[in-house]
């Protein structure tokens, strides 16, 4: 008797981009981790350092730490600093949160960030995985930065040395605290 092949992964859908006219620099993560889709916001996972790094950076401490802000509010303070956030997959199948899963994986649209973002100045990719698709984003003709992710799986980098990494590029576009 043969084995029946196993049952076929659902395709997950990403976010929509968050990049408006005046986005200076755009983050292009990989791919929602699990609790980003459930919530259906960018970076949901308690444990990722995304939101924390930018509070640091943008001086935004106490009660208005972006963690403890409403998701709305803290679009607004990305938009603000001129930050775009996307991910270079529209969709794929995955088992699980981790960029190891991701299989059939289609990109998104990222030849239309210069038409979305007339104002870019530059593109930073968020982690490994998103930097495999560096060549893509490098025919818009701007500068193409890799920052470590800010995912819990990445525990071969400090905060510390995270933050120093993110700050350097923040302020090579114009992102840093206003």
């Amino acid at each position: 008797m043969s084995a029946s092949p196993p049952p076929a992964r659902p395709t997950l859908q990403g976010l929509p981009p968050l990049i408006t006219p005046d986005t200076r620099l755009v983050v292009l993560g990989s791919f929602p981790s699990m609790a980003s889709l459930a919530h259906q916001q960018y970076y949901a996972h308690p444990r990722n350092q995304f939101w924390l790094i930018l509070s640091k950076l943008w001086g935004l401490v106490g009660a208005d730490d972006l963690r403890l802000q409403p998701y709305e509010c803290r679009l607004d303070a990305a938009r603000a600093h001129g930050l775009g956030i996307w991910d270079v997959y529209a969709h794929c199948q995955r088992q699980g949160s981790l960029d190891s899963a991701i299989e059939q994986a289609q990109l998104n649209e990222l030849q239309r960030l210069r038409e979305w973002a007339p104002g870019l100045r530059g593109i930073a990719h968020n982690g490994g995985e998103s930097a495999k698709h560096m060549r893509v984003t490098q025919t818009l003709g701007l500068p193409v930065v890799k920052l470590p992710s800010t995912s819990a799986a990445n525990a071969s980098w400090s905060f510390d040395r995270k933050l120093a990494a993110w700050r350097e590029v923040l302020q090579e576009f114009g992102v840093h605290r206003t």
